[in-house]
């Protein structure tokens, strides 16, 4: 189960009550101010990925090696479209889980990535076969 999405509301609302129960209304108004800019602070940094991320190509990557050598297992979408500086291809049906983003670079190579709870689970790195010289004459 995921707590996250439980733990953080309930330190929300716990604490304004515990800055009331130990400073009064300074406390309450302390604390508001701390949860709201918390609050603008990661509205801001997800409006500023997705700025960067509408400005390119959808799926696209400068190296797909390179991608697929930082990414770690529990890293979110966020994330991940941060460092690609594009949103992934969407690969399956939307709203259904897992979902599964292809970034594609120059050379035809892929990373396709799969994430569950919009946390990445597994990714795998495709690169086509290379096409052998010519023979010299």
């Amino acid at each position: 189960m995921n707590y996250q999405k439980i733990l953080v509301p309930a330190a929300g609302v716990a604490a304004p009550v515990l800055a009331y129960w130990f400073y009064g209304w300074a406390g309450v108004a302390a604390a508001v101010t701390v949860l709201v800019m918390w609050a603008l602070l990661h509205f801001n940094r997800m409006v500023q990925v997705l700025k960067r991320a509408a400005n390119r190509p959808i799926g696209y990557v400068d190296s797909a090696v390179m991608l697929n050598a930082r990414l770690k297992p529990g890293m979110t979408l966020l994330h991940v479209v941060a460092m690609t500086k594009s949103l992934g291809a969407l690969q399956g049906s939307k709203d259904i889980q897992p979902e599964v983003y292809r970034w594609t670079d120059g050379t035809q190579s892929h990373v396709t990535c799969t994430f569950e709870g919009g946390k990445l689970v597994q990714h795998a790195l495709f690169r086509p076969a290379e096409e052998a010289p010519p023979p010299a004459p």
